[in-house]
C-alpha cells in the first residue's frame, strides 16, 4: 500500500502561505480605503506639522522688515593686552622644531613651532606669546622670553643677638654664674 503524498509538514507550509496571502490582501484593502485627506499634513505658524488645517480667522504675528537682522554682528577687536599670554615651555624639541607651552592663566597646552619663535627657547623657560587658531587647535606665535622684573632685595632679618627681646634683657641682668 502506498503512502499519501501529503505529509504533515507540507500541510503546515500550505496553511502558512494561505495566511500570508490573506494578510497581504487585508493590508492592500486598508491602504486603498485611505483617501487624500488622510495623507495631507499642515504646517502651523510655529513650523510644526499637524493634521488639522490652520484657522483662517486666527491673527498672524506681523514682523517689521527693519527688525530682521540678516548679517552677523561685528565683534570688537580685542585689546592687544588681552592677546598677550604668559606661559612656561613644557617641551621643546630643537631637532624637530616644535614644542608645547603651558598657559599660566588657562593651564592649556599650546603648540609652538620653530617659525613662531622670536628668541631661542628651552624647556622650563618663562615666555610671553600670542595665540592663533590653527587646523588642530591653538598655536603660539611671537614667542619671546618674559622680561625679568627686578624685585627689591628683602631687608635682612635681625638676628637674636643684634636685637634682643625684652625677656632676654631681663634675664641678662639677673643671671649669676654657679662659680660665685
Amino acid at each position: 500500500m502506498a503512502r499519501s503524498q501529503e505529509t504533515f509538514g507540507k500541510k503546515e507550509r500550505e496553511k502558512k502561505k494561505q495566511k500570508k496571502k490573506q494578510d497581504k490582501e487585508k493590508k492592500k484593502e486598508n491602504r486603498q480605503k485611505q483617501g487624500l485627506d488622510d495623507m495631507i499634513a499642515y504646517v502651523d505658524e510655529n513650523g510644526n506639522i499637524t493634521s488639522t488645517p490652520p484657522d483662517p480667522g486666527k491673527k498672524k504675528k506681523e514682523v517689521k522688515i527693519e527688525d530682521i537682522e540678516i548679517s552677523v554682528s561685528r565683534q570688537k577687536d580685542p585689546d592687544p593686552e588681552d592677546l598677550i599670554r604668559h606661559g612656561i615651555v613644557t617641551y621643546f624639541n630643537d631637532s624637530k622644531g616644535y614644542g608645547f607651552i603651558k598657559d599660566l592663566e588657562t593651564q592649556e597646552s599650546v603648540f609652538v613651532h620653530l617659525n613662531g619663535l622670536l628668541d631661542r627657547v628651552r624647556e622650563r623657560d618663562k615666555v610671553i606669546f600670542e595665540t592663533e587658531k590653527g587646523p588642530k587647535g591653538l598655536n603660539a606665535i611671537k614667542v619671546k622670553f618674559e622680561p625679568k622684573v627686578e624685585k627689591p632685595a628683602p631687608a635682612p632679618k635681625p638676628t637674636e643677638k643684634e636685637n634682643p627681646t625684652s625677656e632676654d634683657k631681663q634675664d641678662n641682668g639677673d643671671k649669676t654664674t654657679p662659680s660665685e
